[in-house]
């Protein structure tokens, strides 16, 4: 795998796009009541709205970032299983964190199911903290924040 700065997907992307996402919350389907949100999203509009970077080629990972409430939001980040463990997904979260910055933005955010305890940790490690749980659409969220700027 070659380390390359993500790119936005295009249509031509999407079969793709699916079945990275797919197989990277694959393992989460017998952990929950249903299967995880992102694994239900329209990737052909947030590939329109050019919210989906993707990298490799074949794509092997992706992140969905959009600007909410003065924070980029971190909508989803998979690295396809073959390759996680690589740091490609700490990459696309470094690259989270360059976007924003050359947005002005000093605040990163994301949300995250309680049964995916290895991604608390994860993010956990990468400097965000928890600051809300809330239950959304069925899904039992916690949502966390990392701040770019130094603050707490």
């Amino acid at each position: 795998m070659n380390v390359e700065i993500p790119r936005l997907a295009v249509p031509a992307d999407l079969s793709q796009v699916q079945a990275i996402v797919a197989a990277s919350y694959e393992k989460y389907v017998t952990r929950m009541d249903s299967a995880p949100a992102p694994m239900h999203r329209d990737y052909v509009d947030a590939i329109d709205r050019e919210l989906i970077w993707v990298v490799g080629e074949p794509i092997d990972g992706l992140i969905s970032l959009t600007q909410s409430e003065g924070a980029l939001l971190i909508e989803n980040v998979a690295v396809h299983p073959s390759v996680q463990g690589s740091g490609l997904g700490r990459r696309l979260m470094e690259f989270a964190e360059s976007v924003a910055m050359t947005r002005g933005l000093h605040r990163l955010a994301l949300y995250t199911n309680e049964a995916m305890t290895e991604n608390v940790l994860i993010y956990g490690h990468l400097g965000f903290t928890e600051v809300d749980r809330r239950t959304e659409d069925g899904y039992r969220r916690i949502y966390m924040e990392k701040r770019l700027d130094g603050s707490g």
